[in-house]
């Protein structure tokens, strides 16, 4: 029964959210039973462009670390917030989410071209804070009896890293692509001459989103004013 509970509630996690952390999992677990190792993982641009290890540009977002406490925190903001972002702002639209997964990604491993990093699991768990704290700016947080408003949670999280000996690149990384994608998504079209920058292919919208009813009547409360004062 516990085992048919726990998978009901898999199932119950949205998409993207499931699919991710589902593959964070299976990563350490595999370098724990010593099936592949973390220098099979990591990002090597030469090894990549040179050796064709393509898998690398993916697996260095999948590797938080061996178990242990730093695996278990950064899991359980990954799961938190990706599925607060899916359920929330993104409730419908899968894939304007893998959108902003892609766009992410990419901007990270441009940059970590130039600062030479080795795994970006972490700043890709710091970007989703960032833009779901952006997008919640009003909920009150409480972080070891520290109280602030969202939007300080990201940094309140890399000043913990930096308590922790850890270094804090990684982390502005996540913060400063974060911020790229919220300014572009939601801060840019709404200014004065602004516009969408940022258009999700149709190719994804075909294999993520649902298609639309043809025959879906709109509730009245649904419709638009104007056809009220018809």
């Amino acid at each position: 029964m516990a085992q048919r509970g726990l998978a009901a509630e898999f199932w119950q996690v949205p998409a993207v959210t499931r699919a991710y952390t589902a593959a964070c999992v299976l990563t350490t677990a595999a370098v724990q039973l010593e099936l592949i190792t973390p220098f099979q993982l990591y990002f090597n641009p030469d090894l990549i462009f040179r050796k064709l290890q393509v898998w690398r540009l993916i697996t260095n977002f999948l590797f938080f670390g061996p178990l242990g406490f730093s695996f278990f925190f950064n899991m359980l903001f990954l799961y938190r917030y990706c599925r607060m972002l899916e359920e929330g702002s993104f409730r419908g639209r899968t894939a304007d989410f893998v959108f902003m997964f892609v766009f992410g990604g990419v901007l990270m491993t441009l940059f970590g071209l130039l600062a030479s990093l080795f795994f970006l699991s972490q700043a890709f768990t710091l970007m989703l804070v960032y833009v779901w704290s952006r997008r919640n700016p009003y909920i009150r947080m409480n972080f070891f009896g520290l109280n602030f408003q969202a939007p300080f949670l990201p940094w309140v999280l890399m000043a913990f890293s930096l308590l922790l000996g850890n270094s804090i690149l990684v982390d502005l990384l996540g913060i400063a692509v974060g911020h790229i994608y919220y300014f572009l998504e939601d801060v840019f079209p709404n200014q004065p001459g602004g516009k969408k920058l940022l258009l999700t292919p149709s190719f994804l919208k075909v294999l993520f989103d649902a298609p639309e009813d043809p025959n879906y009547g709109p509730l009245p409360e649904e419709q638009p004013a104007r056809d009220h004062l018809q």
